[in-house]
């Protein structure tokens, strides 16, 4: 029986079980996923050790695991083993993604009644429970790279279960014989993007975000980001010796290819870095740069201790002080603002811009090139006013003729509001 003469799967009916979590781990793999039985699933960890040997980050091992572990909740539940999966698997697996919502380990409380609605002051969408379209393709991403690795090595299915469209055209039909061949066409089942364009930060609530942060750590993380659009995680990587205070640069490490730059910072964003560096003295040139004190457990060490600011903690400041403002600024938001501001300044380039963003194509960075929504209003707001301010102003008398003339001509009221 062919996989068209089945018949449709309920897919509302369909709940995954629980089974299985993803662990960090202390060997070569950072990070495996564990079956209902606390074993590592060998097809998924055989992959993941690949995947790492190629030279991939410990947070792209996670972002892979998860979402492998969420196929093989999927199979569970529609009882069909991992390489007898085909398309149309992959099929009902997109359209059930699309139509329920994540799956959470504690329920909404306060921003149950803002999921998925826009925010009055930013403008910008809070995150709802459905799934979006951008995780939507980087599973089938995930998916087609992990079938593709089976397939190499001659143990997984024959055909890979997430296909390529290739339109009308046939596959390289143009292709170089003396070039390797690439993969030509989109993914099948990948859902469009909308287009979105890069938000910056007005002027104005740039100074509310900023005068909410109660200490001057966050005040230069804050300066930091909007000076450099270095990205949160490559800020709170820095330790003491990426710090230039002659040049007032600071080193960072960038996010996938782990390469070390060094960015230009704002003289205030060095202000507020001396403030900090005076406070928490004893920093050491392999000490991490940003710290944050915790209560120790309690026993007889019982007290503060110093430990590492991570990103959560990062993102309680920015909960904090929007909770305060009644926005939801991120710290990807300071990026944006910093490429958009870069971008408008007539003596950078945009390979300058590119260069202190660390994009590694100008096509990437050719976004920031469109306007920003909330400068056009403001200037189209000007046209309207400049419009009615030249409409009640007096008439000017066409050359050659006198004001005074045309008052007694016609009674004083030529030229003159009513």
């Amino acid at each position: 029986m062919s996989s068209l003469d089945l018949p449709e799967r309920d897919l509302r009916s369909i709940q995954l079980p629980m089974l299985g979590k993803v662990v960090p781990s202390g060997g070569v793999v950072p990070w495996v996923v564990l079956d209902a039985a606390g074993e590592p699933v060998e097809p998924v960890m055989r992959y993941l050790r690949d995947f790492m040997a190629r030279g991939n980050r410990p947070g792209s091992v996670r972002s892979y695991a998860y979402d492998l572990r969420r196929w093989w909740r999927f199979l569970a539940a529609i009882e069909v083993e991992w390489d007898k999966a085909t398309s149309r698997e992959v099929c009902d697996f997109v359209l059930w993604i699309q139509s329920n919502t994540k799956p959470r380990r504690f329920s909404r409380t306060v921003s149950a009644r803002t999921a998925g609605k826009i925010n009055p002051v930013t403008r910008k969408r809070y995150l709802s429970d459905r799934y979006e379209p951008t995780t939507v393709r980087h599973s089938n991403s995930v998916l087609r790279s992990f079938y593709e690795f089976w397939i190499e090595t001659g143990e997984g299915p024959l055909v890979n279960p997430v296909p390529r469209d290739h339109g009308e055209r046939r596959p390289n039909a143009h292709h170089n014989p003396l070039e390797p061949y690439r993969a030509e066409g989109r993914l099948r089942y990948n859902p469009k993007l909308p287009k979105r364009r890069p938000r910056s930060m007005p002027d104005e609530r740039w100074r509310d975000l900023f005068g909410s942060m109660r200490s001057n750590r966050d005040r230069a993380i804050l300066s930091l980001a909007i000076s450099t659009a270095a990205r949160a995680n490559e800020l709170l990587g820095m330790t003491g010796a990426d710090v230039d205070w002659g040049d007032q640069l600071i080193r960072v490490r960038r996010k996938g290819s782990d390469a070390e730059q060094w960015l230009p910072a704002s003289p205030e964003a060095f202000v507020w870095l001396r403030l900090y560096w005076h406070e928490v003295d004893g920093i050491g040139p392999n000490d991490p740069l940003w710290v944050t004190l915790r209560r120790r457990r309690r026993g007889p060490d019982s007290g503060l201790e110093r430990r590492s600011l991570n990103y959560e903690a990062l993102r309680a400041v920015l909960r904090r002080a929007n909770e305060r403002l009644g926005s939801n600024w991120t710290m990807h938001d300071a990026r944006h603002t910093c490429a958009i501001r870069m971008v408008r300044d007539e003596r950078l380039s945009l390979r300058d811009v590119q260069t202190i963003l660390g994009h590694a194509h100008l096509t990437t960075t050719q976004i920031y090139l469109e306007e920003d929504e909330h400068e056009v209003i403001m200037r189209v707001r000007e046209h309207l006013g400049d419009r009615q301010d030249r409409a009640a102003r007096p008439a000017t008398p066409a050359q050659g003729y006198q004001q005074a003339d045309l008052d007694v001509l016609f009674g004083g009221s030529f030229g003159h509001d009513d």
